[in-house]
């Protein structure tokens, strides 16, 4: 076994490196995880945007206070609305951090935002750290 990885070796290196680059892309468009105490440190002293991707009857069901609401399908279209926000953080919030925040993370990447954050375990942790809610 040993001689087979010492025979090997660069082979071994090209396949890992091969592996790394591949996963590269899909790891670092996902948007970087923030737990609530993170999300309310960067509301408080880095004025971020709170975007709840939700569907409308959950953000109506209770949302975060001051967040903007826009359900993960029609982000696309109504992205000229957070042009202003570039330069901010934002913090994305689903249901439970499901994979629409991830969808939405690389589509706002892409245009342009550079500080984009996922709330881990999304709307349900907000509510479970018994942080201020709005119900409509």
């Amino acid at each position: 076994m040993s001689s087979f990885l010492q025979n090997n070796i660069m082979l071994i290196v090209a396949a890992v490196a091969s592996g790394i680059l591949l996963l590269w892309p899909v790891v670092s468009r996902r948007g970087k995880e923030v737990d609530t105490m993170v999300a309310v440190q960067l509301i408080n002293y880095k004025e971020a945007l709170v975007l709840d991707v939700r569907e409308g009857s959950e953000y109506a069901s209770g949302h975060v206070p001051n967040s903007k609401h826009i359900p993960a399908d029609k982000l696309e279209q109504r992205l000229q609305e957070l042009d202003k926000f570039k330069d901010k953080p934002v913090i994305l919030i689903h249901r439970s951090g499901a994979n629409t925040t991830g969808k939405a993370s690389s589509l706002l990447r892409n245009q342009g935002f550079q500080h984009v954050h996922n709330l881990t375990g999304g709307f349900d942790a907000w509510q479970q750290a018994n942080l201020p809610v709005i119900k409509k």
